[in-house]
């Protein structure tokens, strides 16, 4: 369908990819994935047709429709947002416009006899066509994107031009699913959506007729949808089988290979140098000293790689101690206009606490982080901070509040205290380095921009972080310096994010808002998906989060009295049974996978056996025998091992009580 050969590109003396080669064919799943800044995006526009590569060429199969979704769209208004989303099957619309036309003019009684068998006869041909492209369940479809999507009834009715920026994003993704291209090309696909959303999203795709070529740094929905990741990093491009978790492991195992391989090369130049010095001048050596020479001209050197991602290490300042209690919400009431978003809301958190707020989009996590933070007022009701609480907020607009004529170390150093923080090793910690720290900021990519944003904001010792959608735009290099300074934070953080590894990484307790209420489970991301049903591995979870058989609890206040000793113990031994099989289930990932492939591999096998042409080759016969009898005995022991850890995994989840 799509064939990228050779293509380069530069900025400038800045060389941004070069030789970069892959296909996109019929239902592939292939993610790009590298550092912010090195070209991702760019590649996307390339495949788009939208900027043509500095070398190589990017051929497009004829007759295939590509879609691509930005990360900037265009703002729209004066029709609703059903009719936006509907306007993407234009061509399908087009038609039932036409059909009503006709339809009015055959009940119009001036019309001629032979007009009507002539109208009749168009209709008939019309009909025919729109039914074939599925425009009577068309409506029934785009209603159902939305839905998925997190519109209600009542939003796809209104106005999109009333709607905000991520909305606007997620009708834009709507358009595109409903257009149903042979390509989807996705820029970041989930940084508007909330966890039900990206969830109904992974299902989405995993039964997506046509291929995919997308951008993403979550890591869950990575493995939810790809099976091929091309990795962009130093200017080159590496491809990779399988999943993220899987490009995990296959990259660890070529860069030790890398350096092994450098290592030794770098061994044998050694020695061969040294036979140069010790017999340049002698002449009884001098066709080998002159061989040795032209070869080390001609060798081709292996570059070690260097891989900096988890060396680098972010340390929040050390905050000043608070009190147990560090924020209370005592009978809080929010409204916007007529619209009551919590009326009455009681909520306590405490010193140390790690909270992630949860629930779908318009449920009030937003103004409830605001609230916490101190930057919404609350119009009835009261707010307390502790002792000695200091408050640190971030939001999105804060990337948008940057002065873009400073360069990335004025815009810092102006905003810290330099005399207790140097600002050339803060932003090394965030993965600014060398000259990276005189770019301006106009010239940062979006991640870049978050990078700065954030390390400005957490360059200050505070010891109560309220954090909306952190991770947005950020690289996996740049989530895991973030998550690894998250976890060590001595003080409370509450954030708002759809990054699931961030909350399971972070997050001690997990906070539900749905319909103005709060719902509190003291425990991770873990225990809050076995009390509620949530998939925590994104593998088809229930689109509500509290589609369970057991009801949510009702909301309590966030402390530490009555029960909690009880509660405590509880989320312990849901954490202890999920860290004892983690473990075996990552295994069972895995075995689940090579026996698919083995499976695979040996279906396809048997077709090639039954094809009679191939028994004119007595010797591919050998070779394709040969084959099919190794793929069966791989699939054999990958069966064999799926079934003991199953049973492992299924006997310790049943003996801590977990399947009860």
């Amino acid at each position: 369908m799509i064939t990228v050969s050779g293509v380069g590109k530069s900025h400038g003396a800045r060389v941004l990819f070069r030789d970069v080669a892959f296909q996109v064919t019929p239902g592939r799943r292939v993610a790009l994935v590298g550092p912010n800044g090195a070209g991702k995006t760019t590649l996307l526009h390339m495949v788009a047709g939208d900027e043509p590569p500095d070398t190589g060429t990017v051929n497009r199969a004829k007759g295939i429709n590509v879609g691509f979704l930005r990360q900037e769209v265009a703002e729209t208004a004066g029709r609703s947002v059903l009719a936006e989303v509907l306007a993407a099957a234009g061509h399908v619309t087009d038609l039932e416009v036409r059909m009503r036309a006709l339809e009015a003019e055959l009940s119009d009684p001036a019309t001629t006899e032979d007009r009507q068998e002539a109208v009749l006869a168009e209709y008939g041909r019309l009909a025919d066509r729109f039914e074939h492209l599925g425009g009577y369940g068309l409506e029934a479809e785009a209603r159902r994107v939305l839905d998925g999507l997190g519109f209600a009834d009542a939003d796809v009715e209104g106005d999109v031009g009333r709607l905000s920026g991520g909305w606007m994003m997620r009708v834009a993704l709507a358009r595109l699913l409903l257009a149903g291209p042979d390509v989807l090309l996705l820029d970041e696909p989930t940084n508007h959506l909330d966890l039900a959303s990206v969830t109904w999203l992974e299902s989405f795709l995993a039964g997506y007729d046509g291929a995919v070529l997308l951008v993403s740094h979550d890591r869950d929905f990575l493995n939810a949808t790809c099976n091929r990741i091309i990795e962009l990093d130093g200017g080159t491009a590496t491809e990779y089988v399988g999943d993220y978790a899987a490009f995990v492991e296959q990259r660890a195992i070529r860069m030790e290979q890398l350096a092994s391989a450098a290592a030794n090369q770098q061994r044998q130049v050694a020695e061969t140098e040294r036979f140069i010095e010790r017999f340049r001048y002698k002449a009884s050596k001098a066709r080998q000293v002159q061989s040795r020479i032209k070869a080390l001209d001609r060798l081709d050197r292996i570059e070690a790689p260097e891989d900096r991602r988890r060396a680098l290490k972010f340390r929040f300042p050390d905050p000043p101690r608070a009190g147990r209690e560090v924020v209370t919400l005592d009978g809080v009431v929010k409204r916007y206009g007529p619209k009551t978003v919590y009326d009455g809301l009681d909520l306590t958190l405490e010193r140390g606490q790690k909270v992630a707020l949860v629930g779908p989009n318009g449920a009030g996590k937003s103004t409830l982080l605001k609230l916490l933070a101190g930057a919404l007022e609350a119009d009835a009701g009261e707010r307390r901070l502790g002792h000695n609480v200091q408050v640190a907020y971030f939001a999105q607009h804060q990337v948008d509040a940057l002065d873009l004529d400073k360069t990335v170390l004025q815009e810092l150093a102006a905003a810290v205290d330099t005399s207790t923080v140097n600002p050339r090793s803060m932003l090394g910690s965030f993965l600014f380095s060398g000259a990276d720290v005189d770019k301006r900021v106009g010239v940062l990519s979006g991640g870049e921009r978050s990078r700065l944003a954030l390390a400005k904001l957490l360059a200050h010792p505070v010891n109560l972080l309220c954090m909306d959608e952190p991770t947005n735009h950020l690289d996996i290099a740049s989530r895991d310096v973030l998550e690894d300074a998250l976890v060590e934070y001595p003080g409370t953080v509450v954030l708002i994010t759809h990054d699931r590894h961030l909350i399971r990484s972070v997050a001690t307790t997990i906070i539900e808002v749905r319909n103005g209420r709060v719902a509190v489970y003291e425990g991770d991301f873990e225990y809050y998906a076995a009390k509620t049903g949530v998939d925590v591995e994104a593998r088809g979870a229930a689109e509500s989060p509290t589609a369970a058989a057991e009801p949510a609890p009702a909301p309590v206040k966030a402390t530490r009295a009555g029960s909690a000793d009880r509660k405590r113990a509880a989320a312990e031994q849901r954490n202890r049974v999920h860290r004892e099989t983690k473990e075996m289930k990552r295994r069972l990932a895995k075995v689940e996978r090579e026996l698919a492939e083995a499976e695979g591999e040996v279906a396809d096998l048997t077709r090639t056996l039954a094809e009679p042409t191939l028994y004119d080759d007595p010797v591919k016969v050998k070779e394709v025998v040969a084959r099919h009898d190794r793929a069966k005995t791989r699939a054999a022991a990958a069966m064999e091992q799926w079934v003991t850890l199953s049973e492992r995994v299924e006997r310790a989840e049943r003996e801590a009580g977990v399947g009860a």
